[in-house]
């Protein structure tokens, strides 16, 4: 597949009262293509996905008081960690990416995967110009 025979389509996805899981399965399969005919894994065939209200999405059981992100600075002790409930008030777009990002094969194409994943607090996105098709 050519990179000019792709036609990309906008998604828009509210995540409001959504399970975290669930829901990037679904955002991780519109990126990488699996959802049309055309799909080849060696090709970047995906369309783009829209996220708002990423500040009301669930998770199942005690994950919200007990699941830790963490990050290295590459110090010795450098280890950080933020719980879920914490990382949700403080930048509940990153919750979303990470979990997306998580679900996507580490290859060439995960970059440009990610570039076409736009995650937004609250209703309001600067892509109302784009055809965008409701996923539920």
């Amino acid at each position: 597949m050519k990179k000019t025979e792709v036609q990309r389509n906008w998604f828009l996805i509210d995540a409001q009262n959504k399970i975290l899981g669930r829901m990037a399965v679904k955002i991780a399969t519109i990126l990488s293509g699996k959802n049309k005919p055309s799909y080849a894994p060696e090709a970047d065939g995906g369309d783009f996905v829209v996220v708002i209200n990423s500040e009301k999405v669930k998770v199942s059981g005690k994950k919200r008081e007990e699941k830790l992100y963490r990050r290295h600075s590459g110090y010795p002790g450098g280890l950080k960690t933020i719980t879920f409930e914490r990382l949700q008030q403080k930048s509940p777009e990153t919750i979303i990416k990470l979990a997306v990002k998580g679900m996507l094969p580490r290859n060439k194409l995960l970059a440009k995967r990610m570039k076409r994943l736009k995650v937004y607090c609250g209703e309001k996105h600067p892509h109302c110009a784009q055809k965008l098709q409701l996923l539920k």
